[in-house]
């Protein structure tokens, strides 16, 4: 079998869709191997390990856990060099968190970005357990002049031509927080290997690119973390050129929960005429939500949902609304939530190259009979 000389002709930088180019076959693959929630799965607080989004840039990695070794380096004092066993010996927390991919909606806008063509299922929510980051940090003794933190996971591969370990920065204030986690255990359980295991980072509140699985470096750093996940992924941006805006933290957003039963192919939702309580979740990694309002005509109106109690500063909150479906017809479900941050949820999506941090309110179409 050839192989290609140009490393462009099986690794393309980022491109937009054409105006009538449907998904295509690189898409469908991406798409096969990772995996998001089904809606549906909303009813749970917790979301189980399987129903949970998942997103792998590269293959998931084959990691010995009696062989894996945590280094922390750097700008440090002390370098560390830890095994599973010690880590765990460590103080243990859990902390309910909510994690969504930055890319979440991105095949809803128009013209598309090419990429993993989430619609608006990749999201969900688990009880992480782990030890502290910042007890790692004191102990390895940062330097005063340190910036950023790096954290290296075992997965290889390329991106846009560029071969790399998946490698993510945080500013320091950020790593030092003490919620930041090193996770070895999902839901009770030990952590799957889909989902980072032995390890991952976890770092409440930021979108999913920030929560570094099988990681098995971390490096303080005297200067801000120029790799390729930082500089060039993961950026808000119009044009392939500018260096557009970095992607950080949760926007708010509400999900329905789809009310009846569904058309296996459309997955247009059906339901009888009379009473629908319809049902949902939301979430910001700025602050916890503060309202949510549903509109049962595709956004003319709206109206306020009832919230359940806030779990955990960074989990979703259940919320509810009483809607009277009073004549057979179809309806377009929508739901918007703003945080106490101010940060309120668009309707419709401000456009980007990447289909970055888009937080538009999602559509549900509904037949009543």
């Amino acid at each position: 079998m050839s192989r290609p000389t140009d490393v462009d002709e099986w690794s393309a930088p980022a491109r937009i869709a054409g105006a009538d180019e449907g998904i295509s076959a690189d898409e469908l693959r991406l798409a096969a191997r990772n995996h998001g929630l089904p809606l549906e799965a909303l009813r749970y607080d917790v979301t189980p390990a399987g129903l949970h989004y998942l997103l792998t840039h590269y293959d998931i990695p084959a990691v010995d856990p009696a062989a894996w070794r945590l280094t922390v380096s750097g700008a440090v004092a002390r370098p560390l060099s830890l095994r599973l066993d010690e880590l765990r010996a460590r103080p243990r927390v859990t902390h309910r968190v909510t994690l969504e991919c930055a890319g979440n909606g991105r095949a809803r806008l128009s013209p598309r970005p090419v990429s993993q063509p989430w619609l608006d299922e990749a999201v969900g929510t688990a009880e992480w357990t782990g030890t502290p980051l910042a007890g790692l940090l004191a102990e390895a003794g940062v330097a005063a002049d340190a910036v950023d933190v790096a954290f290296t996971g075992a997965d290889r591969g390329f991106e846009r031509g560029v071969e790399q370990t998946y490698r993510r920065g945080l500013p320091l204030a950020e790593a030092l927080r003490d919620d930041v986690l090193l996770a070895y255990e999902m839901n009770g359980g030990p952590l799957p290997p889909q989902h980072g295991a032995p390890v991952r980072l976890i770092v409440p509140g930021w979108y999913g690119m920030a929560h570094v699985k099988w990681l098995v470096g971390v490096a303080v750093l005297e200067s801000e973390f120029d790799g390729f996940q930082n500089v060039t992924a993961y950026r808000v941006k119009q044009t392939a050129d500018e260096p557009g805006e970095a992607v950080t933290r949760i926007l708010p957003k509400a999900l329905i929960q789809p009310p009846g039963v569904p058309d296996f192919q459309s997955r247009v939702r059906v339901v009888g005429r009379g009473d629908v309580e319809l049902t949902g979740r939301a979430w910001s990694g700025w602050a916890p939500v503060e309202s949510v309002e549903v509109s049962t005509d595709d956004g003319a109106t709206w109206r306020p949902a009832e919230l359940g109690p806030q779990p955990a500063p960074y989990a979703w909150r259940s919320w509810r609304y009483a809607w009277t479906a009073a004549h057979p017809g179809r309806y377009e479900l929508r739901a918007r939530a703003r945080d106490a941050a101010g940060h309120e949820q668009p309707v419709d999506q401000a456009w980007n190259r990447q289909g970055m941090a888009s937080n538009h309110a999602q559509r549900v179409s509904v037949v009543v009979r």
